[in-house]
């Protein structure tokens, strides 16, 4: 019997996203809602030869790699996978396997970021939380928020999302603005929206939300310089990625007043620690990496690993990613023909 782990399952939704059954007989099926750190895994995971994972949740470097010894198997969903290190799990005859992400059913789930940015974007710039909180604590308003009609909405990046967020601007009635590395004046004015340059983008917006992919170039693209360009009552929204702003910069404008808030869906830390100082902040709203997690989204993620794992036990392993780890894999051989 195969021992298999899900990792990260915050929400309790894995087991229900899947049909685990078909693994009755083959595996025994365990799932740690709560994050591990580096130490605890190495002590919780080491009966364990299957791990079940997303992209940039749990980290699986070198060591852990070393310091598993039953592990045989990683089913891991993401197109990029920064938490991952490939090269170690090849080196200990890790297989590395990427199930399918609709698993044989039309699953749209392009729309679940965007939605939620819009939401979070709502959220911010009207002050719901912190007003959900008092009327919590039996009192009353205290504060006003902006109509988003007729305001400036500046997207840093113009990809998929970036797209789909310019259509919810301009059905809201803002002016919609874009900028990114690659993005010509064309293929902006191809959806409506006007390409302006970098520093233009940030005086002019009076919401900035953030739609690039996090690479080696978009890395701290924000810094305090950018965020010097803000209008004093304008708002920053990040569903992307949280290492694309510098921290610490975004810190000190919140801190000082010299933007007027921020909607933060993603962080450097994740999850974000508990002493974190943008929890303190009244003109943060924050939400736990929620862009991606729906019940659509959780659906497509797990629900092609039960059939990958069920694969591996037959001694047939697909979609493997790391194919030179099948020469030295653990406890895998290929089965006689």
């Amino acid at each position: 019997m195969l021992k298999v782990a899900i990792l990260d399952d915050y929400a309790g939704v894995a087991l229900a996203s899947a049909d685990w059954s078909t693994l009755d007989g083959t595996a025994e099926v365990e799932v740690f809602r709560e994050h591990l750190s580096e130490e605890q895994a190495i002590d919780a995971l080491r009966p364990f030869d299957v791990l079940c994972t997303i992209r940039e949740r749990m980290a699986l470097p070198r060591r852990l790699f070393e310091r598993l010894p039953n592990l045989k198997l990683v089913t891991i969903i993401g197109t990029s996978l920064p938490n991952l290190d490939m090269e170690a799990a090849t080196d200990h005859g890790v297989l590395i396997i990427h199930p399918d992400a609709e698993h044989g059913r039309p699953v749209d789930v392009s729309n679940a970021t965007p939605e939620l940015t819009w939401g979070l974007m709502i959220a911010t710039v009207r002050h719901l939380a912190g007003q959900n909180r008092r009327m919590r604590e039996g009192l009353w308003q205290d504060r006003v928020g902006i109509v988003l009609a007729g305001r400036t909405l500046g997207l840093l990046g113009l990809g998929k999302i970036g797209r789909r967020m310019a259509e919810y601007g301009k059905a809201f009635g803002m002016d919609v603005i874009a900028w990114s590395q690659n993005l010509t004046a064309e293929a902006a004015a191809e959806v409506g929206v006007r390409r302006v340059e970098k520093d233009a983008l940030f005086a002019e917006a009076d919401v900035l939300s953030i739609h690039v992919r996090l690479s080696d170039r978009t890395r701290g693209l924000v810094t305090a310089r950018e965020l010097g360009l803000m209008k004093p009552t304008a708002y920053l929204v990040n569903t992307s990625r949280g290492p694309i702003v510098e921290e610490p910069a975004l810190i000190e404008v919140l801190a000082a007043g010299r933007i007027a808030g921020a909607g933060l869906d993603v962080f450097d830390a994740e999850p974000l620690p508990a002493n974190h100082p943008l929890r303190r902040f009244d003109n943060v709203t924050l939400t736990p990496h929620l862009g991606y997690a729906t019940e659509e989204t959780f659906a497509a993620f797990y629900g092609d690993m039960p059939a990958a794992i069920a694969a591996f036990a037959q001694g047939a392993p697909i979609r493997v990613i790391n194919k030179d780890a099948m020469a030295h894999a653990r406890g895998w051989s290929k089965p006689a023909t």
